[in-house]
């Protein structure tokens, strides 16, 4: 299995390459991470993983460098990492009871290739949550520096109902995917 150069600091990514034996080393991508105007979830987080990938590629001679970027999807609204606890608990709320989409972008660029890009979706249902279970969950610190304000692989486990798809998706780097696109070839 080649080894990967991973464009990400999320020590969730990392865990998971390490969990599937992937052989990676990090350099993390400094990329402007903001919304553009009326720019969908999948270009999105997309955009954002190219952008990574090619970020680092063009500091190297060789590698195959993976760029990813995940993002939560909840009627429309795109819940990235939350400002800050009142932030943290406004997406609470609105997860609250319903169904929402996590999407992954992932990108690999081989050193002087173009890129290759894909997107992962996978549908996530909330269970009912109390106020104070929110506010409880928020004391925990988890939903800080987490798309959606929370952590599947976390304490907030104990709120996630059912899931459709991929689950790794959700932690952050839909394992299966990558495999395909590198499996594909020439990139």
């Amino acid at each position: 299995m080649e080894k990967l150069i991973l464009a990400s600091g999320s020590p969730r990514r990392r865990e998971l390459l390490t969990i599937a034996g992937w052989p990676f080393e990090v350099i993390v991508a400094g990329v402007d991470e903001s919304l553009k105007p009326n720019e969908d979830a999948e270009n999105y987080v997309t955009r954002l993983a190219k952008a990574k990938a090619e970020a680092v590629a063009s500091q190297l001679h060789e590698g195959l460098v993976l760029g990813a970027d995940t993002t939560v999807v909840i009627d429309d609204e795109i819940l990235g990492k939350p400002k800050d606890q009142d932030d943290a608990a406004r997406m609470l709320r609105l997860l609250n009871g319903k169904w929402h989409a996590v999407l992954t972008g992932v990108a690999l660029v081989r050193v002087g290739s173009e890129a290759l890009v894909d997107c992962e979706r996978t549908r996530v249902k909330f269970a009912e949550m109390s106020d104070k279970e929110i506010q409880w969950y928020l004391s925990t610190g988890e939903p800080e520096d987490k798309a959606g304000a929370y952590a599947i692989q976390g304490k907030g486990s104990r709120f996630i109902e059912e899931i459709e798809g991929d689950y790794f998706n959700i932690v952050g780097l839909p394992i299966r995917l990558l495999y395909e696109m590198v499996q594909r070839g020439d990139h």
